[in-house]
């Protein structure tokens, strides 16, 4: 972890006015050097080249807060790497697109730097990351029957709050994976994204309602300002958005907690990625008759 401090100060991010990133005791706190990443040995990997995974990924950075401030963020670099290490390893390539197809944006202050293992998949992909896909080209040209796609990966951060609970495309993308029975893979605050195939439709129509997930706690979001760890309360909260749908979150804590209700698969935080990486890549291998 980093150097151990009582600053619960937000430390300002000087590339934009009045936004900041978390204090020096939240980074002591909940971030480390290295990560837990383990288990990713796949002697039975997938050797057929056609399927692949589309990953949705945060293209915008700045959170407003309640108090006028701003969350510098994006997608955890944890809850995005590790999961794609095990699914890599497992024989799968990744697609990455975004909304805008501007370049993914990362909390690198959470860039578990010692991690050698970690390090390296990331420059694999940072060609990738940098250039995405538009998420809209993805839904004219990619989805369908024929698809190779056969799994959607939504990575956390709060950074999954901007834009893509209200993206239609996003809302396309989940309704075309659902109808499809395709894998759902995400975390933390990543299944905000599930908000999105709520839009304009009635609640009986709802295609997560009665599904059981684990996500980021609301209640710890609301204490986070306390530590410094974002500078102001998020306007809303996408738990209780969630709720409201009919979906039930079974986590109260950030402990590692996993969840797969039927092909959805989420965790409770960057604690449940290495997790949530095995277990998706457990699945899908299965899904190719690979287990």
């Amino acid at each position: 972890m980093a150097e151990k401090t009582e600053d619960k100060r937000p430390t300002p991010d000087v590339a934009e006015n009045n936004a900041f990133f978390p204090s020096p005791y939240s980074l002591s706190q909940f971030t480390s050097a290295k990560s837990d990443l383990d288990g990713a040995d796949y002697p039975n990997a997938y050797r057929g080249g056609k399927w692949k995974i589309l990953m949705i990924a945060a293209d915008e950075r700045y959170l407003l807060m309640d108090n006028g401030t701003m969350f510098s963020t994006g997608n955890h670099p944890v809850e995005t790497l590790l999961p794609m290490y095990h699914l890599d390893k497992a024989g799968f390539e990744f697609d990455i697109a975004t909304l805008s197809g501007n370049p993914v944006k990362f909390e690198l202050w959470a860039l578990p730097r010692q991690d050698e293992a970690v390090i390296g998949f990331y420059q694999k992909y940072i060609n990738k990351l940098m250039s995405p896909l538009k998420l809209s080209d993805v839904v004219e040209k990619n989805l369908g029957d024929n698809s190779n796609y056969i799994a959607v990966f939504i990575p956390g951060g709060h950074g999954a709050l901007i834009g893509i609970p209200k993206s239609l495309d996003v809302k396309t993308t989940l309704k075309w994976a659902m109808s499809r029975n395709k894998y759902i893979i995400s975390l933390c605050h990543g299944p905000a994204a599930f908000l999105a195939p709520g839009v304009n439709e009635a609640k009986d129509d709802y295609i997560f309602k009665g599904y059981k997930i684990c996500a980021f706690p609301d209640a710890i979001d609301k204490k986070t300002p306390e530590l410094g760890y974002m500078p102001g309360q998020i306007p809303w909260m996408f738990g209780e958005e969630l709720k409201k749908l009919g979906v039930e979150i079974l986590n109260t804590e950030i402990n590692g907690q996993t969840f797969q209700d039927r092909r959805l698969i989420t965790g409770d935080s960057p604690f449940a990625a290495n997790n949530v990486g095995k277990a998706a890549a457990k699945a899908l291998l299965a899904e190719v008759g690979q287990s």
